[in-house]
């Protein structure tokens, strides 16, 4: 499966003009089967509480519906994040995939909220860790800082994750993560792990960048510097087995000794 990453400055507060360029982008991507957009995309992430209050939209409302249209124009599933506006009137910080048919496959909210500017416009998502099967593949979806918890990754891969998605918003001083963690959390759980950033500056933040494919063995398949760019990189599931067959993490597990990590 080949899979595209968009790395982008932010389009803040225009709906309109990100569903645009996502548009043009599932063309430039041809020949891709899945383009993956940084954490909420459709809007921009550093908007504020009012914005974001405004913005948000269920997750099969007018983009959503905009985004399966392009989708099944062009040909390649899409995973953006947006505001979700749930019935009871909560709003998180979601992404969303949808398939090359325009059929929406899974929608995965945020869990670990990053500082104030999160917890002053998200809820928190809640237990849920979806797994969706795409192209052959089983996909498992994190958002951002959630990375940063290694629980969040093993847990996905120990349900037979072999690629995890990352939409996320990562910022100047922590370039860090998408240097290391990355690679780190693919090569800890022997799974591909695709972190889609964004590059630029959205008020007083400024964005690292880096996006990247890491692949099982640590390495990477696909990389971008700090500036705008499209990468795509081509999944090998030899490559991934042949990994898991050389790593013996998981044999080696001990979960007998783990328990106590969750009451603390």
């Amino acid at each position: 499966m080949r899979v595209a990453l968009y790395q982008c400055p932010p389009l803040p507060l225009d709906v309109a003009g990100n569903l645009q360029r996502l548009h043009q982008l599932a063309l430039e991507a041809k020949g891709a089967d899945l383009l993956v957009v940084p954490e909420m995309f459709l809007t921009g992430y550093n908007i504020g509480v009012d914005a974001v209050s405004v913005l948000a939209e269920v997750n099969n409302g007018e983009s959503a519906q905009q985004i399966a249209r392009i989708a099944k124009s062009a040909g390649i599933a899409i995973l953006y994040g947006y505001p979700e506006r749930t019935e009871d009137g909560q709003i998180y910080n979601a992404v969303q995939l949808i398939d090359a048919n325009g059929e929406r496959l899974c929608n995965y909210r945020k869990t670990h909220l990053f500082g104030d500017l999160d917890h002053s416009m998200f809820s928190p998502g809640a237990d849920d860790f979806p797994l969706v099967e795409l192209n052959g593949w089983k996909l498992g979806f994190l958002i951002c800082y959630d990375l940063e918890f290694p629980e969040n990754a093993r847990r996905l891969a120990l349900a037979g994750a072999e690629l995890i998605l990352v939409p996320t918003a990562n910022m100047i001083p922590y370039d860090f993560i998408a240097d290391v963690t990355v690679r780190a959390r693919a090569f800890e759980n022997q799974c591909y792990v695709a972190y889609a950033n964004y590059c630029g500056h959205e008020d007083e933040i400024h964005y690292c960048g880096q996006s990247s494919i890491a692949a099982p063995d640590g390495s990477r398949i696909a990389q971008a510097g700090l500036d705008e760019a499209l990468i795509v990189g081509e999944l090998d599931r030899q490559l991934m087995e042949d990994s898991r067959a050389a790593n013996r993490y998981f044999l080696d597990r001990r979960p007998e000794l783990y328990g106590d990590l969750n009451k603390r």
